[in-house]
Formats: C-alpha cells, sequence, structure tokens
C-alpha cells in the first residue's frame, strides 16, 4: 500500500496544538482547532474555556433513532441553542438507479420499490407510469388496473403517515403513540401480504398492469382492514390533539412559510402546513383520480404540529378513497389486470406451487401447450424484455412525502438509457437548517420529524 510522503504527521502525544494537521489546502485558518491525542482532559477543556464562547460541533447521527434511518446532522451549539444545522446524506446509497440501467423495463420494478421503504408502491407507480407513457398505452390500462393501483397507494398513504406519526411521538415521549402506529400499520401490511405476497418491496406494479389477480379474498381482506381503521384512527387525536405536554413540543416547532417551502422545492404535508392548497391527485390526476371524492387538508400553522394534523387528516381522506375503490371492485371480479397487447405484457396468471416456490404444473403446462410460437414468446419476453420507443417522460405523483416521479429515458432498447427519481424526502431534507438554526437542540428531533424522510429514498 502506497502513502503520500507530504502527508502531515499527526501531532506529539499530549500535545493541544492550533495548528489543523488534517486540514486540506485553504482550511488551515477556519476557525481555532484542538487535537486531543491523549493527556489530560482539564488541559483540553480549559483552552476551550479561555475563548470565552460555548461554541460545539455535535453530530447527531448517523446511527441516531431521532435521525430516521442513517441521516447525520451536524450542529454548531452555543449552549442548547442551534446555530448552524446542516445535514450529511449518502450513508445508506444503494446504486438503485444505476442499477435498473442494467435490468429490463419490467425488472425495474424490483429495484425501484425497495427506496423508500415505507412507500414502496409510490416509487412503483412513477415508474410504471413513465413506462407506460413511453409505450404510449396509458389509454390500454384496464379500470381494474387503475382502481386496484389507486386502492394500493392510498393504503400505503395512511401505512407511512402511521410510522411518521407513530416514530414522531416516541421520540417526544409519546410512547403509546408508537406501539398503536405500528399495531395499526401492520393491519395494512397483512392486507398488502394477502394481494401481493409480501409485506414490504412488492413490485406489484408492472408496466401494462399488475402481477397478479386480486380476488373476492384479496378484497374482503381489505375490507377488514377498512373496518380496522375506521375503529383505531381516532385514537390518534384523542391521544395527542388536545395533550398540553404533546402541544408544547409541537406548537411553534419547526417552522417553515410558503415562501420558504416555495424557494426550496417542498412539497407535501410541509407545504399544506402553510396553507398552500397543492395536492397532485387533484392538480395533476392521473389514473382517474379526478373521478373520487376526497378533499385536501390544509392548516396554516406553518409549524410541526400542523403538519402533524395534515397528515392525521389525510389518512381519513385515504380510508374515504379506498372505500370508494372497494365500491368499484365489487364490479370486477373477472376483469383482467393487465393489458392485451401480449408483447408488453409480462404474463400475470402466475400460480404458486405446492411447495411454495416457483410455479405450479398447471401454469407451465399452460405457457408450454399453446405453442412453440408462445414458448418462444415467452423466454424472450422474460429474458430479453420489450423494447420502448425513443424518448423520455416524467408522471408526478403525490406520494406520502410530496412530489415523486421518476424520469425516464429510453435509447429504443430493452432497458433504460437513464433512471432517476425526484424522491421528495432529499428535497424537504433541503429545509433542515431553515427549521432547526436558532432553536433547542431538543426541538431538533420534533423539526425532523415533521420533515418524514427516509434515507432509502434519500441515498439511492
Amino acid at each position: 500500500m502506497s502513502t503520500r510522503t507530504n502527508e502531515p504527521q499527526p501531532p506529539p502525544h499530549n500535545v493541544d496544538a492550533e495548528r489543523d494537521y488534517y486540514a486540506q489546502p485553504g482550511e488551515e485558518t477556519e476557525g481555532r482547532v484542538y487535537t486531543a491525542t491523549g493527556g489530560d482532559w482539564d488541559q483540553l477543556v480549559s483552552a476551550q474555556a479561555e475563548r470565552g464562547d460555548e461554541l460545539l460541533v455535535v453530530n447527531m447521527g448517523p446511527q441516531h433513532p431521532s435521525t430516521h434511518g442513517v441521516l447525520r446532522l451536524i450542529l454548531e451549539m452555543e449552549g442548547e441553542t442551534v446555530r448552524s444545522a446542516r445535514a450529511g446524506i449518502g450513508y445508506l446509497h444503494t446504486g438503485i438507479e444505476k442499477n435498473m440501467e442494467y435490468r429490463t423495463w419490467t425488472q425495474g420494478t424490483t429495484f425501484c420499490t425497495r427506496m423508500d421503504y415505507l412507500t414502496p408502491f409510490f416509487q412503483e407507480a412513477a415508474y410504471v407510469a413513465s413506462v407506460e407513457r413511453l409505450l404510449d398505452v396509458e389509454d390500454q390500462l384496464t379500470e381494474k388496473t387503475k382502481v386496484i393501483r389507486i386502492m394500493l397507494l392510498e393504503l400505503n398513504r395512511i401505512a407511512s403517515h402511521l410510522v411518521c406519526i407513530g416514530t414522531g411521538g416516541m421520540e417526544i415521549g409519546a410512547l403509546t403513540v408508537m406501539t398503536i402506529g405500528f399495531r395499526d400499520r401492520e393491519m395494512i401490511l397483512d392486507a398488502f401480504e394477502e394481494i401481493t405476497g409480501l409485506r414490504m418491496n412488492h413490485a406489484f406494479f408492472r408496466p401494462g398492469g399488475l402481477a397478479n389477480q386480486v380476488g373476492h379474498k384479496e378484497i374482503e381482506k381489505v375490507k377488514e382492514t377498512v373496518r380496522w381503521l375506521h375503529k383505531h384512527l381516532p385514537e390518534y387525536k384523542s391521544l395527542c390533539n388536545a395533550n398540553p405536554i404533546f402541544l408544547g413540543r409541537m406548537q411553534n416547532v419547526g417552522y417553515l412559510d410558503a415562501s420558504a417551502c416555495m424557494a426550496l422545492g417542498i412539497t407535501g404535508p410541509m407545504l399544506r402546513s402553510t396553507g398552500i392548497d397543492y395536492d397532485l391527485r387533484k392538480a395533476m390526476p392521473i389514473w382517474d383520480y379526478e373521478t373520487y371524492d376526497f378533499d385536501v387538508p390544509v392548516v396554516d400553522t406553518c409549524d410541526a404540529m400542523g403538519k402533524f394534523l395534515v397528515r392525521q387528516q389525510e389518512m381519513w381522506e385515504s380510508l374515504k378513497i379506498v372505500e370508494q375503490c372497494l365500491e368499484r371492485l365489487e364490479k370486477m371480479e373477472n376483469d383482467p389486470v393487465m393489458i392485451a397487447d401480449q408483447k408488453i405484457a409480462l404474463p400475470a396468471q402466475l400460480a404458486v406451487g405446492s411447495d411454495g416456490m416457483g410455479n405450479s404444473n398447471e401454469h407451465i403446462k399452460h405457457i408450454m401447450g399453446q405453442s412453440m410460437e408462445a414458448l418462444i414468446h415467452h423466454f424472450k419476453l422474460v429474458t430479453e424484455g420489450f423494447e420502448v420507443p425513443v424518448g423520455q417522460a416524467y408522471v408526478p405523483f403525490e406520494s406520502p412525502k410530496g412530489e415523486i416521479g421518476a424520469h425516464l429515458v429510453s435509447d429504443g432498447g430493452t432497458r433504460p438509457w437513464r433512471a432517476h427519481f425526484r424522491d421528495p424526502s432529499f428535497n424537504n431534507l433541503q429545509a433542515v437548517a431553515a427549521l432547526c438554526e436558532g432553536a433547542l437542540m431538543s426541538d431538533v428531533v420534533v423539526a425532523v420529524a415533521s420533515i418524514d424522510p427516509v434515507m432509502g429514498g434519500v441515498d439511492r
């Protein structure tokens, strides 16, 4: 292993040096530096006391639970007051976007669903919608496909908000809010498992439709979940909305007004807590969202409490949409969930074998028994994928955290030339400094929780 001959050597043992031995060129004069390499800690403390201030740089994270994953916050503190706050990201980098460029268009859903692990269906929706726009097959989607997609998206919105409210409550001492939040989310994940086979990371949305049919048994499970949520969602209001301790920690904390949100490109509940009535389900509806009856909750407090109230009310509106989806599905029991174009539609009538792994013999016989041409087509579609015309597309969605969209570029091949996501957590984290500077350290926890960041979406 080679070493650089001009690399500075660390100071001798027991030396408190004002010179920064590890600074890059041009950084040597940026403030006073203390290098502790052993010795008496009291010497270091007394030298700091001579400065006459209490500035201290604190690393909050990247392992701290209140940073919602592996977010690193670099806080410059004066006593308990935050003078400077910066967000450090990149500790969960997965390379998902680059990996998608080496997989077929259908395989891409398996990657993007894992980005923000609390909102897998929204990544899938943004991705497949852009693929379908490139293919120009949006008008070929079946009604049942669109209804099921919206139903799953709105259930996913509730599940994401439950985690945001639950973990945010836990961090300020409201432990019961966390336990009931995860309890209710478990019911939604059980419904997801009934429909897709997985609790998370589903890859259920496919270009042109869905991975599997959704029948009576799955619909009944969703109805059971809706009944559960109707019974238990009121608990969050009774526990929090008039609790003086909860209000004291949330009100006038994490303040960010509408002009700051607009300047930073912030969307979702953070924007709607400033009084701005902007929701992509209303502003730019897709998959017939405009045919559903629901309201967009808005408050104008601009603080953490306002963001909490927006998310709380949004869960009820999502529940209304899910109920409307269930009514429509009652009339679509045997309708297809994949477009008719066999050049695009990856077989969507899979059947699991008796061992719970792989396909059943009946399904394999069906594929192989049609004709030699059908078998060849099936093999090529699965291994090589379909070609997408040259072009680029971006279709935005209103995720639980704000605007999400997949910008896909095709060079005419069987895989994306470029895949890039506009993840709301990434954009919303720009507000860390505005939310935290001038506040107390204890308020940083509340401010970050009000952003609701998930680092899987940030570090993709």
